[in-house]
């Protein structure tokens, strides 16, 4: 049975992934950008290393390729991505996958792939970066998890404030990047996030896994 915690925190290295785990952390995902291949190697490796230590659940954002060849067992794909990945091999190495979607369109492209999980946004306005799509809203979290029959994950814009209405709306997990990052105490927002996903956590749905 597949299990998402509903802390789901995003981090650029695996700097930030040491100082997550030292916190408590039990999913998380790797999102390296802009890197040469062996720099990229390197950190899902060490990545895979430190979350086994820790018993955290690792996602490999895009690297599909460095993620089989390091035997990672989980990795998150873009529509992009997605429409460029094999996802026979992919699966054929044992790998759970999850995908991005922001309508429609994309998430029938996301079940015809059998996602593991769907992450939809951004549920908010989000910092991270300029985005072409509205925010979707908690109405739109609420339909799609009554759509749907794998876990949900919501991303965009959300905070430990807004973290219990998305929860309640019907997201399994609440997906977060800006938040943790540009804080001047993350571990403290770590704890904080932690501390205020608690309910969820014990009451967290397992899905079948594909």
């Amino acid at each position: 049975m597949l299990h998402l915690d509903p802390f789901y925190p995003i981090v650029p290295d695996t700097d930030w992934l040491v100082r997550l785990l030292a916190q408590g952390i039990k999913l998380v995902q790797l999102r390296i950008k802009d890197q040469g291949a062996e720099f990229v190697r390197a950190e899902i490796d060490m990545a895979i290393t430190l979350c086994a230590e820790h018993r955290c659940q690792l996602v490999i954002n895009d690297y599909w390729r460095e993620a089989t060849d390091a035997g990672a067992d989980f990795v998150h794909l873009g529509q992009e991505d997605l429409a460029a990945a094999d996802l026979v091999a992919i699966r054929a190495a044992g790998i759970k996958i999850g995908i991005s979607t922001h309508c429609d369109e994309e998430l029938e492209k996301a079940l015809s792939a059998d996602a593991d999980y769907v992450a939809l946004g951004p549920i908010y306005t989000t910092k991270l970066k300029k985005m072409p799509w509205a925010p979707q809203g908690l109405a739109r979290l609420t339909e799609w998890r009554a759509r749907i029959k794998c876990p949900l994950v919501a991303i965009g814009g959300i905070t430990p404030e807004r973290a219990p209405v998305v929860l309640e709306a019907g997201a399994d997990s609440a997906a977060v990047i800006t938040d943790i990052l540009t804080d001047q105490d993350p571990e403290l927002r770590i704890r904080n996030w932690i501390s205020v996903t608690k309910p969820w956590r014990h009451l967290s749905t397992e899905f079948p896994q594909s």
